[in-house]
């Protein structure tokens, strides 16, 4: 995924309804967000990294928290062809992505 994706990509996160920082993430400018920003209130300027584990840790947490299930999972096709998001008790639709980050945005987009 290049800068440009990857930035359009949590500018749409940023964008949800149920978007918001959780401590641990980083952001574009490789700036972990902390309890202290949190407590405050001090979101960063810059858009999240989902190129950084913790991020999408994070993001698969927000995706669970949207549909209200605990059950909601990414899952990689083992062709190599693509992601998706799946759930045991949610109706989240299962189309497929290039990235697990770009499938977790898109089931984040799609929430009740």
């Amino acid at each position: 995924m290049t800068d440009e994706q990857a930035k359009a990509l949590g500018e749409r996160a940023v964008a949800c309804k149920g978007w918001r920082w959780m401590p641990g993430m980083r952001d574009f400018d490789e700036r972990r967000v902390t309890e202290a920003e949190m407590m405050w209130g001090k979101a960063p300027w810059a858009p999240p990294d989902f190129r950084d584990p913790a991020s999408i840790g994070c993001l698969l947490a927000l995706v669970r928290e949207a549909w209200g299930s605990s059950m909601v999972w990414a899952m990689a096709d083992n062709t190599g062809c693509g992601w998706w998001v799946e759930s045991w008790d949610a109706d989240v639709p299962a189309l497929i992505y290039a990235t697990e980050a770009e499938a977790l945005v898109a089931a984040l987009e799609g929430a009740p």
